[in-house]
């Protein structure tokens, strides 16, 4: 029979499993509504600003706001703030599980070169007109910036399978992708005729500017498309942070996982880039930001970093706008700004204790 002192402890521990549980729910909560705050004060700001309580009337009630009001939050606005949305969340999303497989808090699709490649397939696209994939040149820029990320993903897989290599291999294989990509970049600039020199230039900056409801529907959908994969996977995702024999031997298909996880990196990490540009340092501060709050549990780190990545590129998106009023900065020069104090400091507290 079951003592009196177990029945205690085992409802003690339910107990605290239901607390922590709820606490969870209302933090993802919260980050949902600082979310709909921060939309709503970036559709606000502009060279017209509106006040916060006629977004939201708006937002609601679009049938009782004036024609010109109506026009400038949904067909102008609004696709720029559910752009910062969408691209948060697939950066962001897409760091968390290139973190989880490779057990490496620097990993991010900015860090290990993926962005970077794909930015040098899609100004492949833009400067000399060259599609790695000629039967859709429609959407060339997207697929040739999908093709180079894939291939960085797939040789990071490689390596990273190798017997010996660490995560400071990993983390030092990504920064020569980088710079790799980054003087092919350069190189293709050096030749490009002064109309695409100048596209080019500003798209590597990153800019919301040209967001549209297409634009907006392809990463919605991309994101929609990836997070049930991972949803599917979370039990996995979890285990495998407890290292590879011990995920392994509960039955985790780890090299398997590996590379699916990867795959959909590299699509989460190639169409914002396509479209947006090279935003970085979102895909390493979203989940270490979910990490926080809300733990390793896929269940909830996975939406937690979601929301993360989308919060911290719409509160970007506002500052792109507050910084110098009546203008919009490139939103890739302030994530920078904000992202390398972070960076820096998370290699600090990685070289003093294990991740």
């Amino acid at each position: 029979m079951t003592s009196l002192a177990e029945t205690v402890t085992s409802a003690s521990g339910a107990f605290a499993y239901r607390k922590l549980v709820t606490r969870r729910i209302v933090v993802l909560g919260a980050l949902l509504a600082l979310l709909f705050l921060s939309v709503a004060v970036d559709i606000s700001l502009g060279p017209a600003r509106y006040a916060l309580r006629d977004v939201v009337s708006t937002l609601f009630w679009p049938a009782q706001a004036d024609l010109q009001m109506r026009v400038v939050v949904w067909e102008i606005r609004m696709p720029m703030a559910l752009m910062a949305l969408t691209v948060g969340g697939c950066l962001s999303l897409a760091g968390a599980q290139m973190q989880t497989i490779l057990a490496n808090p620097l990993a991010s699709p900015f860090t290990l070169g993926l962005s970077a490649a794909a930015s040098f397939g899609a100004a492949l696209s833009m400067v000399m007109g060259v599609a790695l994939f000629p039967a859709a040149l429609a959407l060339m820029v997207p697929i040739n910036a999908f093709i180079m990320a894939m291939a960085a993903a797939l040789l990071i897989f490689a390596l990273s399978s190798m017997r010996g290599v660490t995560v400071e291999t990993n983390v030092l294989l990504g920064i020569a992708m980088v710079f790799t990509f980054n003087a092919l970049l350069a190189l293709l600039q050096y030749f490009a005729s002064e109309e695409a020199l100048a596209a080019v230039v500003f798209w590597t900056m990153g800019s919301l500017t040209k967001a549209t409801w297409t634009k907006v529907a392809v990463t919605g959908g991309i994101l929609a498309l990836c997070t049930p994969l991972f949803a599917r996977r979370s039990w996995a995702l979890t285990a495998i942070r407890l290292g590879e024999t011990r995920a392994a031997a509960m039955g985790v298909p780890v090299r398997r996982l590996r590379l699916e996880t990867l795959i959909l990196v590299a699509l989460l990490a190639a169409v914002p880039v396509s479209f947006v540009g090279t935003i970085g340092f979102i895909g390493i501060v979203g989940p270490h930001i979910a990490r926080l709050l809300l733990g390793e549990d896929q269940r909830f780190f996975l939406p937690g970093s979601i929301l993360s990545g989308a919060l911290i590129l719409s509160v970007t998106s506002v500052l792109s706008k507050a910084i110098l009023p009546g203008a919009v900065l490139p939103i890739g020069i302030i994530t920078a700004l904000v992202g390398v104090p972070f960076f820096a400091t998370l290699i600090f507290t990685h070289g003093r204790k294990s991740w």
